[in-house]
């Protein structure tokens, strides 16, 4: 593999081929890879890499059989949102590297994270009790065919994490609203008609701003919101610059490479979320409190052995939107040798450490 800062700087380039990339995130993202004590904000910002350090590490499990997976799954990337009917559910939050591939690196990369979120402290299970977990949901949710997480009268323990006070309402507009005191902004026109085109029909004139330090691999997209208030409440749009999935690039078969978030999201099994579209290169969503990404310090909340099954789960959800999915995986899946995803995730998670350690000290030596 080449190094990880050759890597980073050649993704970049190519990424910049399908929007301008804003310096300033990139620089703060370029910053939070190299924290000195946890690799995990490196493991999140560098999907561009896993398909290498995938290929590498398990080169058995390449030929499995391939699904529309998430590609960038890991723990962090799961959220809450509300369906049509308005109840609160569960499930994979971003697609942004939604891609056909095996569906074992999808696993593996789930587990990987999970181990690297151990060392840095934010979960507390064994590597091993972690794949077991995952592995358990992941069969059980194949075999039934899926089902949506809806946290109505299901899923307390998601419900616990979903409801959280740290997700509260006034915690979530006072710090959305801070966002008005930064420049007023003119978004590119496709994105400004995208924006006001999902605000309530009779809404005033929205405020647009550009929304900085939001997520971490997408770090440097264009990302724009749209505030307003309407009817006694606030009221907030975001749409997102999308790309072809990182994995074009990393097999360098991306020149005519495109987006495949919108089919990964409609083909899943889940009670979706009626603001979450795709729209001439940008994917919009509704922001609003209790919808979106769950961070790792809520999950210490709850019992890690049973949210990784649901994330196990959940990854089934995605899977099974591949026609034939189940019945491939399911006869895969019990020919791998036992303790095939740990020792995989382990090899993965030590590659992606190695790659962080060299990340850092090329970062000292500049600087």
């Amino acid at each position: 593999m080449i190094h990880i800062v050759a890597a980073t700087q050649d993704y970049e380039a190519w990424l910049a081929r399908f929007f301008p990339l804003h310096a300033p995130d990139l620089a703060f993202k370029r910053e939070r890879m190299a924290d000195p004590n946890d690799p995990f904000p490196f493991f999140r910002g560098t999907y561009y890499r896993w398909p290498a350090v995938w290929a590498a590490t398990c080169p058995e499990l390449v030929s499995a059989p391939r699904v529309a997976g998430v590609g960038d799954l890991h723990v962090e990337n799961f959220g809450t949102w509300r369906d049509v009917d308005g109840r609160l559910c569960w499930g994979v939050n971003d697609f942004d590297e939604a891609d056909e591939i095996p569906y074992t690196s999808d696993l593996v990369r789930l587990a990987a994270s999970a181990r690297l979120a151990r060392k840095s402290g934010a979960l507390d299970i064994k590597t091993s009790d972690a794949c077991r977990v995952i592995l358990d949901g992941y069969r059980d949710a194949l075999a039934a065919g899926g089902t949506p997480f809806v946290l109505e009268e299901h899923h307390p323990d998601l419900r616990t994490v979903g409801m959280a006070s740290e997700r509260a309402p006034i915690r979530f507009w006072a710090k959305l609203t801070k966002l008005l005191d930064e420049p007023v902004i003119d978004p590119p026109p496709a994105a400004r008609d995208a924006l006001v085109r999902e605000l309530p029909s009779d809404a005033r004139a929205p405020a647009f701003r550009f929304r900085a330090r939001a997520g971490m691999g997408s770090l440097g997209r264009p990302r724009f919101v749209a505030l307003v208030e309407w009817r006694g409440g606030g009221v907030c749009r975001e749409a997102k610059a999308i790309a072809p999935p990182a994995a074009e690039w990393a097999g360098g078969t991306a020149e005519h490479a495109t987006s495949k978030l919108a089919e990964g999201v409609e083909r899943a099994v889940r009670a979706p979320d009626p603001f979450y579209r795709v729209e001439a290169g940008w994917v919009l969503r509704r922001l609003a409190p209790r919808c979106s990404r769950i961070e790792l310090d809520h999950l210490k909340k709850i019992d890690t052995g049973r949210v990784l099954t649901a994330m196990g789960a959940e990854t089934a959800n995605v899977h099974l939107g591949t026609p034939g999915a189940a019945s491939a995986v399911l006869r895969h899946v019990v020919r791998l040798p036992a303790g095939w995803l740990e020792r995989s995730a382990k090899n993965a998670a030590a590659a992606v450490e190695r790659d962080w350690q060299a990340w850092r000290y090329a970062r000292n030596s500049k600087g």
